[in-house]
């Protein structure tokens, strides 16, 4: 396992990414934009050590992770999407703090903050969003490229919103819940805990615990009625 010699002199702003696939590399060039750490490689399972990805080296899969934290590396960003099996992701984050680390969270230069917005550990903010005012995003968010989240919305810990959905004001959405690729969740509607809203959906109702909305579905459905005589 090599380590620039130069980051591990300040591991305080040292972090690895945790997943070498696509939303790994999207992450690699998420941390250097950002500037605010720097990236000693990446930790995977399946990749070969010593090959690189996007130029950071590759260091090794989960075995690694006692040494780095020897070397004063703690600091780890979940690059597990998990969509279609949020319990992956979820596996990732435990396996991480177990191992001692924690994931801060990290955000694109380009996406729009309010100040009063409140991001906690573990988040990740894409390319081009908008988080608004009085926003609250729980523990392992991950807010894709594109996505609006507005005033007031509340999502629990670790929502995944995929590129371009657009949530209105006060919307609330529970644990684990993913929501698709151009989905729009209408005003002050409730998305209940590890719900999957499918692409291009709409949301008019509040959705319950555990359900699903099909890509395209304009949720509830309209119920035709037929005039009879």
């Amino acid at each position: 396992m090599i380590i620039d010699p130069s980051i591990l002199s300040d591991p305080a702003h040292a972090l690895i990414i945790y997943g070498g696939g696509g939303h790994g590399k999207t992450l690699i060039e998420l941390v250097r934009s950002q500037g605010k750490y720097r990236l000693a490689g990446v930790v995977d399972d399946y990749l070969c050590p010593g090959s690189t990805l996007l130029g950071a080296p590759v260091l090794g899969g989960a075995e690694i992770l006692p040494q780095l934290k020897t070397m004063g590396i703690y600091l780890a960003v979940n690059a597990v999407g998990g969509i279609g099996n949020p319990s992956v992701r979820l596996e990732v984050f435990d396996r991480l703090a177990q191992a001692g680390f924690t994931c801060p969270s990290v955000i694109h230069p380009s996406a729009w903050i309010e100040p009063s917005a409140q991001i906690s550990d573990g988040v990740q903010v894409l390319p081009l969003c908008y988080i608004g005012t009085d926003v609250h995003l729980g523990f392992g968010c991950l807010i894709n490229s594109g996505a609006i989240i507005s005033h007031d919305c509340d999502l629990a810990e670790c929502v995944n919103i995929s590129p371009g959905a657009m949530l209105a004001g006060n919307v609330h959405i529970g644990a684990r819940s993913q929501v698709g690729m151009g989905v729009t969740i209408n005003l002050s509607i409730t998305v209940g805990a590890d719900v999957r809203i499918g692409n291009s959906a709409v949301v008019k109702a509040d959705v319950p615990n555990g359900a699903r909305v099909f890509a395209g579905m304009i949720y509830p459905p309209r119920v035709e009625t037929q005039n009879k005589g």
